[in-house]
């Protein structure tokens, strides 16, 4: 019932976002300025506050590699099919690729992570990977197969000058030496990040009005490829890991899947968008797993959860 209550707390947020959007409430650029305060100054605050705090040994519990492992084997079997079968240029596999593997684990992840897995911190080891692992290697493919050029320079520094990232590792510096921060120094940090979640559900839910997926036109099979490996497939082979792999049992074999089960993230959108390509596959597949995760997710509280 509490995983119930969490997943309907989440999707009342997003509804009301959607309402606000549908009537155009807050302005045409109200989506940009929440979506540039949220990664700038709130998602930051609340990272920060959450590593500082969090017990490291989770951090880097089994939930990392069984996630890599997992998002590896979506982004093989994508690229394999794009780029063997369909023909694909790299950009647009690579695209798809990360549409198929990337998860949300900021924008959905923690709201999951906060009102469903009971720790807000659940989905941080999955962030941290793919914003200093799979984001830079990602956008370096993406730099040469559109530029013929390696910018080496923007591919060693796009982590460094993430906000995210560098929120995450002053918290798990934070961590990691045991500091106890004053409560006076710790207090703006918690206030400021206590608005990134309802901030982002809300935004979420604005985004939604007006869009349509699979379009006449548009790589269908690609979205519908990606989001089945996504939905599916993904969770599944998160799940025969933990479960046979590491005999993970209970909440954190729970944990471990639901992770898994995240829509796309809408940074992939993001880095299609910069570079040109593959922009509707992104689009559309954030769009698919977003509505349908919430099925995906309840199935498999009702198969997993702890009772």
């Amino acid at each position: 019932m509490g995983v119930l209550i969490g997943f309907a707390i989440i999707g009342a947020v997003i509804s009301v976002g959607y309402l606000i959007g549908r009537f155009a409430l807050l302005g045409p650029a109200a989506e940009h300025v929440l979506s540039r305060l949220s990664f700038f100054v709130l998602f930051p605050a609340l990272l920060f506050t959450v590593l500082a705090e969090a017990d490291v040994r989770h951090l880097f519990s089994a939930l990392l590699p069984i996630s890599a492992v997992a998002a590896v084997v979506d982004f093989t079997v994508f690229l394999l099919i794009a780029l063997l079968l369909w023909r694909r240029s790299l950009p647009e596999a690579t695209v798809g690729a990360l549409s198929s593997g990337y998860v949300n684990a900021n924008n959905i992840g923690l709201p999951v992570s906060a009102y469903v897995l009971g720790d807000a911190s659940s989905s941080v080891p999955v962030l941290l990977l793919q914003l200093i692992v799979v984001a830079p290697i990602a956008l370096t493919v993406l730099d040469v197969s559109t530029s013929g050029k390696l910018s080496v320079g923007r591919a060693l520094m796009q982590p460094v000058r993430n906000p995210l990232i560098i929120g995450s590792l002053l918290g798990l510096i934070v961590a990691l030496t045991h500091v106890q921060l004053p409560a006076p120094v710790l207090a703006p940090f918690q206030l400021i990040g206590a608005a990134a979640v309802p901030v982002i559900l809300l935004n979420f839910g604005m985004s939604l009005h007006g869009q349509r997926a699979l379009a006449p036109g548009t790589h269908r099979k690609d979205v519908l490829l990606a989001s089945s490996l996504k939905l599916a497939v993904m969770p599944v082979v998160a799940w025969l890991l933990g479960a046979l792999v590491w005999q993970l049992r209970g909440h954190q074999l729970f944990v471990v899947v639901v992770l898994a089960a995240l829509p796309t993230a809408q940074n992939v959108f993001n880095y299609a968008q910069r570079y040109g390509r593959g922009v509707t596959i992104a689009r559309d597949t954030v769009l698919i797993t977003t509505a349908l995760s919430i099925v995906a997710l309840v199935i498999i509280a009702a198969l997993l959860a702890p009772t």
